[in-house]
């Protein structure tokens, strides 16, 4: 089973900026600090508590291969770490090899998101999304251990939390005593309260001094984010006690006489009615009194009812604010557009095996609840029916009609659905149930004069809906005064009446409004309560005003203050409803977002919960955040039960969002893989039979996602499972077995795709095109097989096909893939022929169509002329491709074409300056693609490039981009890698002689290969480093260290003879250079026991050679001659090359000057001289030949006494002296051998 990957978040607090914050509040009594800054550094706890967690876990989980793939890209943000990222988390610094983020925050709102996010469920899925490859949402899902599990330092955090609300000034608090308490950073007394009632300790868990004293812990718990900004609002000390929600009906427990009439008189013992809900935090509810029916406001003071643990705070109809149904046929019309294929349109054309090589991807082995109260209003909101419309007239006589048939409309005591229109915020009255004004001033009139009808008549509900519109249509031209005596006539004409329930509380509302916006406290007073308990408790209410949001606020404090989680929800929700009927999705965020966190405290992980979450993404989408859509889409999947709409919603949302996550776009548009889940988790839903056409459609999806991955045997499963849920229509059955038989092609079972094929050929039912497209593919397969002549049959079948089709792409790729078989068959000519036939057509065709295919065909052209003496041909077709796929935005392409030229230019043509430019965009290419193991090989080769160019400036550079590699190798923990890279930055900063640097740098290469525990690495990591030195012009020493005590033990350790061979080698030449001849004796033995063994006799002669030259230093001419005579005797006969036999003129030189000054034999060192002297001549070195023949008529002058041999060698000697510009020549013995 795999397991869940851990990684760990640190928030870490910068203690610079916490001193600042201090400082800003520091008041002049130095004695009394009232929150100094936090020392906040929880580093060592994180690192041991992911040891703990990762010692038994296992890291190997398919997918996890490309982890680390994805972490280097958010370095991005540590340039900036002003910029905070989707997570409302600002980046400092990340290290992957211990799994391990670090974030910190700036303000107070940050760290509420961010708090919010992590309590969602949301980290997780970011962080998969984040350093996860696409590859990894096509693994089975099932398991829940698969993924990242992220740990956050919580007590870190709550630090970090507490120290912004320093920051912010002022805060609240919960102290022991129930109350909730305004906290000043520079309150003295309050401050003195804290530090006699609480203790300090330091984040590590120790106490610390005065000036690093932190929050009271425990005691004093600051509220969390939501809670305090909506309690910082209105503050006012307040008693924290455990208030409820109700429904149903109470007793009354005292007597109650009313003073206003839309209030209940009770006595004692009545029994009333609950009408909505019952809050008990709000200062009124509405009830009905059993007795005597009267309905009104009735004081709260405590409820008579046995609290329900999971009471339904939302009515039915309210939930169809979460459950708006997503359009079914749109999802599928999307899916539809992605799950086409070309596969049974387009010919597809041949790769060749030199851009399969280019590939970077690998290719596989083969129901809404609600409860319905009863006590409630039970009118149902739907779309408004056609209502009645009225005219509205100037002339009175005109008018009295039409006065009369609208009071009798308006004078209804009970809702009515056409009453909506005149409620609702929007004003949708004015143009839907009035016609035949041309300014709203006429309307205005025109309600004026029908209300002194409605009053004349007695009508009081007439006169009170006419005089809120009225009112309404005041607010609407800022004439608020107006608007007030409007309502306020309105509130007296109902006269305390209940029976329209939803124009009672728009009145309420809307007067309210007016209250505040005139700032009327006293008035204000009187109704603020009570509209606030309407909107409250009536469920389904209509919003009728723009300010409604500041009672509902009011209302959300109290319930927050009351610790009523059921009614806090409630006004969530409303919060939340009302601004998203406003369109005004970022200010309802929070509010949903509480709201779904509320739920689940609560519990009631149900339908709504899993509707919430999808509001929630819908909001997300519409602020763009991408990340947090998908994390909110995965929550949704994990619970049940999940519909097929369900999983439609999902896959629509993925599709919206994840392209925003990835710069890539494709020629062919393609499914995100995220949707894959989704996909599968839609086919286990219960299918209607019209819906069993869209099952066919998500198979098709997933075989085109899994190809796409280059997963094909996953995707013919599914592809077969198309095939066989399809209806029995011919056409459609040919072309999924056309697509079915390409996938096994991909497969590289051909057989089986040459079965599927032929019976398309043979069926009556194939269409021309289709042939078309079958013999195309018939001849890619058989060449596959080796049937070159059945291959050309069927390229040739269908090409004659394409053209009666007239379908020129089809027959450009048919010309191409000839092209291919010629080239698979020798004929390159015949091969160009159809190229240049292919690209023809092509230059005719929009490249966005055929621009893949057309790009394919260039670049094989361009293979073919680099191939053969027409070079530069070749770079123009590479040009060409690459310049189609840059018009076409496909990247892909694009960096196919841009690594054929990089070759170009490294091995065909060598052009260093053209090399760098291309490998730049090449680089940019793998970043834009998130491919992090390109790019840190493009990295590596660009360092090389700069590395050749010898300058000072080219060697910066190289650092640079070693350094940039170096992190990418880090990342990806390719310990190999980020070794060398190690270790190129020592060799760089070695050749600008940064001394102190270099050691460094070597020193943590060794480190990083030694942590591998791979014998073979550390030995050639070693070498390389002793390579720096022995290579360079200085400090060459140390070069012994690496050879002799590093690499050569390692070498033995693993028995490898040939690198104990080299080191050997190098030991000697080394130490011979610095003249340590006793020493490099050794070495040089050691040299030449490996060469005989290995039977090297190159190596062997080399041996006997550095031996010989050893022993000579030492003094040791007998042994010196023998080893020089070994190392002769070892050269081939007859000599092959002039090298050899300028070895023969030195060899036979040095053993003359051995025997002649050291051995004081000039007899047998003329013997040498003349074996070098018959060598020198055979090779024509005039330099060599005089040298010699000196020293000949030296010994026969001087020694041998033979005048007439010694005159011949003079003049021999004074010949070449001349051609040689030699002014004299000295026939006395040497001054070392008379002294010796």
């Amino acid at each position: 089973m795999h397991q869940r990957r851990y990684v760990f978040i640190h928030v870490q607090s910068s203690e610079a900026n916490l001193q600042e914050i201090y400082k800003s509040k520091k008041t002049n009594q130095q004695t009394k600090k009232p929150f100094p800054p936090f020392n906040i550094n929880a580093s060592c706890n994180l690192l041991c508590v992911r040891r703990v967690f990762l010692e038994s876990t296992t890291r190997c989980l398919p997918g996890f291969h490309t982890l680390n793939r994805e972490y280097w890209p958010l370095y991005i943000e540590v340039s900036e770490p002003d910029r905070p990222l989707e997570l409302s988390a600002r980046l400092l610094s990340i290290h992957s090899d211990q799994d391990l983020i670090v974030v910190t925050f700036k303000t107070f709102e940050e760290i509420w998101k961010f708090l919010t996010y992590h309590s969602l469920g949301f980290i997780n899925h970011c962080m998969e999304n984040l350093f996860l490859d696409q590859s990894f949402w096509l693994y089975p899902q099932e398991e829940e251990e698969t993924g990242i599990e992220v740990y956050i330092n919580e007590k870190s955090l709550n630090l970090m939390y507490r120290s912004l609300l320093v920051q912010e000034g002022a805060f609240f608090v919960l102290c022991p005593d129930n109350l909730v308490r305004k906290i000043m950073a520079t309150d003295n007394e309050i401050n003195t309260y804290f530090e006699t009632r609480a203790l300090a300790e330091d984040a590590t868990g120790g106490s610390v001094d005065g000036d690093m004293t932190m929050l009271p812990n425990a005691s004093l718990e600051p509220l969390i984010p939501f809670h305090h900004v909506f309690v910082l609002l209105n503050y006012c000390k307040y008693y924290l006690f455990p208030y409820y929600t109700a429904m149903g009906s109470c007793l009354a427990v005292m007597n109650y006489e009313s003073i206003m009439s839309e209030e209940m008189s009770f006595q004692e013992g009545d029994k009333i009615e609950i009408l909505g809900y019952f809050i008990e935090c709000m200062e009124w509810f509405l009830g009905r009194h059993v007795f005597t029916g009267q309905i009104g406001f009735v004081k709260t003071i405590a409820p008579f009812f046995v609290r329900s643990q999971d009471l339904d705070f939302l009515e039915a109809e309210e939930l169809s604010f979460f459950s708006k149904e997503k359009d079914l046929e749109e999802v599928v019309h999307l899916l539809k557009q992605t799950s086409i294929t070309d596969v049974c349109s387009v010919y597809r054309i041949e790769f060749l095996k030199n851009f399969k090589n280019l590939e970077a991807t690998q290719v596989e082995e083969p129901t809404t609840e609600g409860k319905n109260s009863p006590s409630s209003p039970n009118t149902e909101i739907f779309p408004p029916p056609e209502g009645p419309c009225f005219h509205v007239h100037q002339d009175d006589a005109q008018a009295s009609d039409i006065f009369e048939s609208l009071i009798l409309f308006l004078n209804r005591k009970e809702y009515d659905r056409n009453f909506k229109n005149l409620y609702d915020f929007s004003y949708p009255f004015i143009n839907s149930m009035f016609y035949g004004f041309s300014e709203e001033e006429e309307l205005v009139s025109f309600f004026r004069l029908a209300r002194e009808a409605a009053k004349k008549a007695g009508m009081s509900w007439a006169l009170a809906r006419l005089c809120f519109l009225l009112g309404r249509l005041s607010v609407k031209k800022m004439k608020f005064s107006q608007a007030r005596v409007y309502f306020e006539e309105a509130l007296g004409a109902v006269a305390g009446g209940f029976t329209d329930l939803y124009f009672v509380i728009a009145l309420y509302t809307n007067l309210t409004v007016i209250y505040l916006t005139q700032k009327n406290k006293e008035k204000c007073a009187h109704v603020f309560d009570k509209a606030t308990s309407l909107l409250m408790g009536i469920p389904n209410y209509i919003c009728s005003a723009d300010l409604e949001s500041d009672i509902l606020k009011y209302a959300l404090k109290r319930t927050i203050l009351s610790q009523d989680k059921h009614a806090e929800a409630r006004a969530c929700f409303l919060l939340a409803k009302h601004y998203s009927a406003r369109k005004q999705h970022e200010e309802a965020l929070p509010f949903l977002e509480r709201f779904q966190l509320l739920l689940n405290d609560l519990r009631l992980q149900n339908n709504l919960s899993k509707n919430c979450y999808f509001k929630l993404a819908e909001s997300y989408n519409e602020k763009c955040l991408p990340h947090i859509v998908l994390s909110c889409v995965k929550v949704t999947s994990s619970q049940s039960p999940n519909t097929l709409m369900d999983s439609m919603k999902r896959i629509d949302l993925v599709i919206r969002n994840a392209p925003k996550l990835y710069g890539l776009r494709k020629l062919r548009q393609i499914l995100p893989s995220q949707t894959a889940p989704y996909l599968i988790q839609a086919l286990s839903s219960v299918f209607t039979n019209k819906q069993q056409g869209l099952c066919s459609i998500i198979y098709l999806s997933l075989a085109k996602l899994y190809s796409h991955h280059k997963w094909y045997g996953k995707a013919i499963a599914y592809m077969m499972k198309a095939l066989n849920s399809v209806s029995a229509k011919p056409e459609e059955t040919i072309n999924y077995l056309v697509s079915l038989a390409w996938l096994y092609i991909l497969y590289k079972q051909h057989d089986v795709a040459l079965a599927i094929l032929n019976a398309i050929v043979d069926s009556s039912w194939s269409n021309p095109h289709q042939l078309g497209i079958a013999y195309n593919m018939l001849a890619i397969a058989l060449k596959r097989t080796n049937s070159t002549k059945e291959a050309a049959e069927s390229y040739y079948k269908a090409l004659r096909l394409s053209e009666e089709t007239d379908m020129t792409h089809n027959q450009a790729i048919a010309l191409a893939n000839f092209g291919g078989l010629c080239l698979h068959a020798a004929a390159s000519k015949l091969a160009e022929h159809y190229y240049i036939r292919a690209v023809k057509l092509f230059a005719k065709l929009p490249s966005v169509d055929c621009g893949q295919d057309f790009i394919q065909v260039l670049l094989q052209l361009g293979c073919y002329y680099v191939g053969g003496t027409q070079r530069e041909k070749g770079r123009f077709y590479y040009e060409w491709a690459f310049l189609v796929a840059m018009e076409t935005s496909h990247l892909e392409s694009q960096l196919q074409a841009i690594k054929l030229l990089c070759q170009f230019y490294s091995t065909v043509v060598p052009n260093e300056a053209q090399c760098v430019i291309y490998n730049e965009y090449q680089l940019s290419l793998a970043r834009k693609m998130s491919n992090k193991v390109l790019e840190g090989q493009i990295l590596e080769t660009i360092s090389q490039l700069y590395l050749s160019l010898g300058t000072e400036r080219a060697y910066r550079s190289a650092l640079e981009y070693t350094k940039r590699s170096l992190g990418i190798f880090i990342d990806l923990q390719k310990k190999e890698k980020e070794a060398y890279a190690w270790l190129r930055a020592g060799k760089i900063y070695y050749v600008l002689r940064q001394n102190e640097l270099v050691d460094l740098y070597i020193q943590v290469a060794q480190d990083a290969a030694l942590y591998t525990g791979d014998p073979n690495l550390g030995m050639e990591l070693f070498e390389a480093a002793g390579d720096i030195f022995f290579n360079g012009t200085w400090e060459k020493e140390k070069a012994v260290t690496f050879y002799r005590d590093r690499a050569l033990p390692l070498a033995i350790q693993t028995g490898n003879k040939t690198t104990e061979l080299r080191l050997c080698n190098k030991l000697v030449e080394l130490l011979v250079n610095l003249k340590a001849y006793e020493e490099s004796l050794e070495y040089a033995r050691a040299s030449l026991m490996l060469s005989v063994n290995l039977g090297n006799q190159l190596n062997e002669r080399i041996a006997y050679h550095r031996l010989a030259a050893i022993h000579h230093h030492l003094g040791h001419c007998e042994l010196a001659e023998h080893f020089y005579l070994k190392a002769l005797s070892l050269c081939s006969s007859p000599l092959e090359f002039e090298e050899e036999t300028l070895y023969y003129v030195k060899v036979y030189l040095i053993l003359g000057d051995i025997i002649f000054y050291d051995l004081k034999d000039p007899f047998d060192a003329a013997g040498y001289y003349h074996l070098a002297l018959a060598a020198a001549m055979d090779l024509g070195n005039k330099k060599a030949q005089l040298k010699i023949y000196t020293r000949l008529a030296i010994i026969y002058h001087n020694f041998l006494v033979d005048r007439e041999m010694s005159l011949f060698f003079y003049q021999k000697a004074r010949t070449f002296a001349t051609e040689l510009n030699v002014r004299r020549i000295n026939l006395a013995p040497d001054h070392c051998y008379k002294s010796s």
